[in-house]
């Protein structure tokens, strides 16, 4: 038997170094909201990101949410793609969104973002959870490429 908790040890030790020699390149984020559907998230820093993929980017700060926390949501469109609006339901590119609440679970009204041509260099970024705080609206709106922490990965 202690020679398993030995060895347990020094895999728990192992993995520790390989998560601390590896964070120049990569980031872990625990997933506390039931906006996406994973646990633990890791981010490739700087990896490329397009249309489909989930994204880390850095909040700007708002809604409960200090500046700096980090966000993962999936990339829905890009620079060119056109968002509209119809009975409240957001659409890119005639791809459904979903709908923008006019309040937060617990009642603090939102502000649904604007339709239109996303700008060079953003992305709008979203979750199918009805209550992620996402592009549809105002207080994320279209996130910009310089808030991108790179491309995120679900591992469980």
């Amino acid at each position: 038997m202690r020679f398993v908790i030995i060895g347990s040890c020094q895999w728990l030790a192992l993995g520790a170094f390989v998560c601390w020699a590896l964070t120049p390149w990569f980031d872990f984020s625990i997933n506390l909201t039931q906006s996406l559907p994973g646990t633990l998230y890791v981010t490739h820093i700087g990896a490329p990101v397009s249309r489909g993929d989930l994204v880390a980017f850095y909040w700007h700060g708002g809604a409960t949410y200090p500046q700096g926390v980090v966000f993962i949501k999936r990339v829905m469109g890009v620079a060119g793609d056109v968002v509209t609006v119809r009975n409240g339901i957001y659409y890119v590119n005639d791809t459904r969104i979903g709908v923008a609440k006019p309040r937060t679970r617990v009642g603090v009204p939102l502000t649904p973002a604007r339709p239109g041509v996303i700008q060079p260099d953003c992305y709008f970024v979203a979750t199918p959870h009805p209550d992620s705080l996402d592009s549809r609206y105002a207080l994320t709106g279209n996130v910009p490429r310089s808030a991108i922490q790179g491309r995120a990965y679900e591992i469980f």
